[in-house]
C-alpha cells in the first residue's frame, strides 16, 4: 500500500502544499528560501504557499516593469534589490495589482486582495530587516488599504428550512440533476445538515474520517486552522441525518486510499471542497437568487443563530474556532448593535399614563 494512504486528509493536504511550495521556490530568487525556512515554525504550509504565490507576482512585476530587473533572471535577483526599492515602487506594484494580465486572463484585486499581497510583502521585508540582512524597510511605510466592512450574508431561518426540504425532495432540480440526486440525497442531507448545525468550515467537513464521529457523545473531532484538534458537538437533527448516511456509507465500497473518508463522491473518493461548494450552490440557488450562498455563508448562518439564541459572543467564538474573540465580534457587530438598541426599550423611567 502506498504511503499516502496512511495519511489523513489534512496531512495529505500539507504534503501537497509542501510539494507545490518547492516548485514555486524554483522560480523565486535564492534568498527567498531563507525567509521561508525562517517562518516555518509558526506558519502552516498553506500560509507559506500563499505567501510564495504573492511574492512570485511581486518579482514578476519587477521583472516586467523595472528596467534594472528586466536585465536579470528572477532567480538571480540579489537581496540588495529589496533595499533599493522605494515606497513608491511598492505603491505602484499595488496599483498594478488592481488589474493585470496573466496567462491570457485579466485578473483584478480589490482592497482585500491588495491588503493580503501587502501583508505578505511586509512579512518578507520585516524578516530580512530584523535579521539585519537589509538596511531599509520600504514595505513598512506603505499603509494597508482601507477595508470596507462586508455585510454578512446568511440564510434566514425560513430559508434554512426551505433549503433542507429542497435537498430532501429536489423538486426544483432539473431532470439531469435529479438523476444524481437519487444517488446523493442521503449524503447531501447529512452534509448540509452538519454544516448548518455545527458551523464547521468546509475544509474541516471534507477532512472528516468515519472514526471522527462519536454518536455516544454526539460529537465530531475536527482539525482546525492552525492544525490543532477540537471536538464539536451536534444536536438531534444532525444526529439523525448522520445516522441515515452512515447506514448507507457502510454499504459503499470506497476507492483505494479513501477507505477512512466519511463523505464520499460518486466516484467513491473523499469528497472535495470544490464539490461541496458546487452542491451548496446547486441547492441554495433554488432557495434564493438574491444571495450568493457558499459553505462559508452556512457557517455565518450558524454563527448568527447561535449568537441570537445565546447572546454569548465568547461561546460563538469558541464553537466557530476563532482564536481571537474580536474576529467574532467584528463579524456579528450588527447583531450586537441590534441587541443594544432593544435594550433602550427595556427600562422605563416613568409609568406611562393610563
Amino acid at each position: 500500500m502506498a504511503i499516502m494512504n496512511q495519511n489523513n486528509y489534512h496531512d495529505e493536504q500539507t504534503k501537497q502544499n509542501i510539494l507545490k511550495m518547492r516548485a514555486v521556490l524554483e522560480t523565486l530568487p535564492s534568498f527567498c528560501r531563507t525567509f521561508f525556512r525562517g517562518i516555518e515554525e509558526y506558519t502552516s504550509a498553506r500560509t507559506r504557499l500563499a505567501y510564495a504565490y504573492d511574492l512570485r507576482l511581486f518579482f514578476e512585476y519587477l521583472h516586467e516593469k523595472n528596467a534594472v530587473c528586466a536585465k536579470m533572471d528572477i532567480k538571480d535577483f540579489p537581496i540588495t534589490l529589496l533595499e533599493k526599492l522605494t515606497r513608491q515602487d511598492i505603491e505602484e506594484y499595488l496599483e498594478y495589482m488592481s488589474l493585470y494580465h496573466k496567462d491570457g486572463k485579466d485578473i483584478s484585486n480589490a482592497e482585500r486582495g491588495k491588503s493580503r499581497k501587502l501583508a505578505a510583502l511586509r512579512s518578507f521585508y520585516n524578516y530580512f530587516y530584523q535579521c539585519e540582512m537589509i538596511k531599509s524597510n520600504p514595505a513598512s511605510m506603505v499603509p494597508m488599504p482601507k477595508l470596507h466592512e462586508k455585510e454578512i450574508i446568511r440564510l434566514e431561518p425560513n430559508e434554512v428550512a426551505i433549503l433542507l426540504d429542497q435537498v430532501e425532495d429536489g423538486t426544483k432540480l432539473t431532470k439531469k440533476e435529479l438523476e444524481y440526486h437519487k444517488k446523493t440525497k442521503v449524503r447531501d442531507v447529512a452534509l448540509l445538515t452538519l454544516l448548518l448545525g455545527t458551523g464547521i468550515r468546509v475544509s474541516e467537513c471534507v477532512g472528516l474520517d468515519i472514526k471522527d464521529v462519536n454518536f455516544e457523545v454526539c460529537g465530531i473531532k475536527i482539525r482546525r486552522k492552525g492544525g490543532y484538534e477540537a471536538v464539536v458537538y451536534f444536536g438531534d437533527e444532525v444526529e439523525t441525518a448522520l445516522l441515515d448516511y452512515m447506514e448507507e456509507r457502510e454499504h459503499t465500497i470506497p476507492s483505494e486510499g479513501h477507505e477512512n473518508a466519511l463523505f464520499l463522491s460518486l466516484q467513491n473518493r473523499r469528497i472535495t471542497v470544490r464539490a461541496v461548494e458546487n452542491l451548496v450552490k446547486k441547492y441554495s440557488s433554488r432557495v434564493t437568487t438574491l444571495k450568493r450562498i457558499t459553505p462559508h455563508k452556512l457557517r455565518s448562518t450558524y454563527g448568527t443563530n447561535l449568537y441570537k439564541e445565546s447572546g454569548d459572543i465568547y461561546l460563538v467564538a469558541d464553537v466557530l474556532g476563532h482564536k481571537d474573540v474580536n474576529t467574532t465580534r467584528k463579524h456579528y457587530a450588527a447583531q450586537q448593535d441590534e441587541r443594544r438598541r432593544r435594550a433602550a426599550q427595556y427600562v422605563h423611567l416613568r409609568e406611562e399614563p393610563k
